[in-house]
């Protein structure tokens, strides 16, 4: 599927044409992507021949994917929302006026920022219980707040990118 190049230019009816290019790149989130998802196949890959090969399957390969899978999912989310290409229902937002539309843009876009920020601290929560209390991973036995450090880190960067977002559309670029 071919990348939808970001529009920039004179303001435009929709503001999901005039909102312009994010100040961080969204090459980061990107990258990051591809490295999980690289991790991920490596890791089942290896799995999978060890298993063929001996009967025997890797304990660690589950956590690890479940924490890449999220991590994954949320880089995603960031991209997503930076690209302009999250969930909504345009068919009831192309039918308000121009003017209308962008003020629709920026509410939506208020509502996955505080979506995401709400997330991020439950997350952190979730996180600070589980390195106060010690927990550990039930494959492995490392410390559990490895895999949830990330939930609030990356709701946190998916809510930034909300808000930039927002500020985009609504000044018009």
């Amino acid at each position: 599927m071919a990348e939808q190049p970001i529009i920039t230019g004179p303001v435009s009816a929709d503001p999901r044409q005039s909102a312009g290019r994010p100040r961080v790149p969204i090459r980061i989130e990107e990258a990051l992507m591809a490295a999980a998802m690289a991790a991920m196949c490596l890791i089942t890959f290896g799995n999978v021949a060890v298993r063929y090969l001996t009967n025997i399957s890797f304990a660690f390969t589950e956590e690890y994917s479940i924490s890449l899978m999220v991590i994954m999912t949320l880089l995603g989310a960031g991209v997503a929302v930076a690209g302009d290409r999250h969930i909504r229902i345009g068919y009831f937002v192309e039918r308000f006026l121009p003017r209308r539309r962008r003020g629709v843009e920026v509410l939506v876009l208020a509502i996955v920022a505080v979506t995401f920020a709400i997330l991020a601290w439950l997350g952190w929560r979730m996180t600070w219980d589980d390195y106060r209390f010690e927990v550990t991973s039930p494959g492995l036995g490392v410390p559990q707040w490895i895999y949830t450090v990330w939930l609030p880190v990356l709701s946190a960067a998916v809510a930034g990118r909300a808000v930039g977002r927002a500020w985009r559309v609504g000044r018009g670029r």
